[in-house]
């Protein structure tokens, strides 16, 4: 595969990066005495292994599910380091069972929050909205007032609940209300956590992924010099992606609609590795092209969101996350060993 051709990504960790190309992944953290300490290992064609991951949909499933396990393992990995928790020689911490099962356990809730926050909520929300104000098919607001006038607070708490939860057959409209609510949620989420310290120092780590790719697209050399020069918004980050899902969801929840609220949600929950694996064929797809317009079209809003979830790195930020993707091309096959880290030793201009 030629140099140019290898395609690489990463993902911000607790003061450190972890990058990954094809076929192998470095996470690379600075520790509190200055020095960067890493973990790289090759990473398994399952592909090969299992070919159903070859087929497409499925295949953007597999990848999500994949890349959450080894984000989950890069972030174990600098939180260990930044709590000093690495073994005598400093330079690889192996993998144990034990971080295998708090992986499984922080990937399981992880699951459990984005599902009542990005999928139950928004619909029971829009639900209770389409009900109050009356639109579309939603059923008619009907409270008998002088009953009303009777209960107590919490009956009438309860008599509301039950009313607004009346099931509204979902229409495009209310998919579309429904994907602007999620949508605010995730702005709202990510823009409280901008303001503590430690993630905004992730946000920078962020930064510093995003250049560190740019620069090896350009085909220039690794060094913190001809990074800082790149911005720091890169059209195939994940928020782009999630722009994607949304889109898809609005779509597909559109056409698959059942008049029973349990089973809307239940289909929304079932499907989202088909949401997840058609959004990935579309990035796929529009990637091969990035200087189309389709491509420029459907990323425009994840580049605008990046302004939040990135932030400015500073040269030492910089030169972790190159150290990173350096240790990840050492481990690429494709790659002639001889010319694939030009310029590594002048890391830090």
């Amino acid at each position: 595969m030629p140099e140019k051709d290898i395609i690489v990504g990463g993902q911000a960790v607790i003061e450190g990066v972890m990058m990954r190309s094809p076929n192998s992944y470095a996470v690379a953290v600075r520790k509190p005495d200055g020095e960067i300490t890493y973990m790289a290992e090759a990473l398994p064609r399952l592909d090969q292994k299992y070919p159903l991951l070859k087929v497409p949909i499925i295949r953007g499933g597999a990848v999500l599910v994949h890349s959450m396990m080894l984000g989950i393992k890069a972030l174990n990995f600098s939180a260990s380091v930044a709590f000093e928790e690495e073994d005598q020689q400093g330079k690889k911490i192996s993998e144990s069972s034990s971080n295998s099962t708090s992986a499984a356990i922080s990937i399981g809730i992880a699951l459990i929050f984005n599902v009542l926050l990005f999928i139950v909520l928004p619909l029971l929300l829009t639900n209770a909205i389409f009900i109050y104000f009356g639109w579309g098919n939603a059923p008619q607001l009907n409270l008998d007032q002088s009953l009303l006038a009777t209960q107590t607070w919490y009956q009438q708490a309860w008599t509301w609940l039950t009313t607004l939860m009346k099931p509204v057959r979902p229409s495009v409209a209310f998919n579309l209300l429904d994907g602007v609510i999620r949508m605010s949620f995730f702005i709202i989420m990510i823009w409280t956590f901008s303001r503590l310290r430690d993630i905004r120092r992730i946000f920078e780590y962020h930064g510093a992924e995003h250049k560190t790719v740019f620069t090896w697209e350009a085909g220039d050399a690794l060094t913190v010099a001809n990074a800082r020069r790149y911005p720091r918004q890169h059209p195939r980050c994940g928020t782009s992606f999630l722009m994607i899902v949304m889109l898809v969801s609005i779509l597909l929840f559109s056409v698959v609609k059942f008049d029973s609220l349990l089973l809307n949600m239940a289909t929304r929950i079932a499907l989202v590795p088909v949401i997840a694996g058609i959004s990935y064929e579309i990035i796929r797809a529009a990637g091969k092209k990035e200087s189309s317009a389709f491509f420029a079209f459907i990323t425009r809003p994840g580049i605008w969101l990046q302004n939040l979830t990135t932030r400015e790195p500073s040269d030492d930020q910089l030169e972790v996350a190159i150290y990173a993707l350096n240790e990840s091309l050492k481990l690429e096959p494709a790659l002639d060993a001889s010319k694939e880290f030009s310029g590594v030793e002048a890391a830090v201009a």
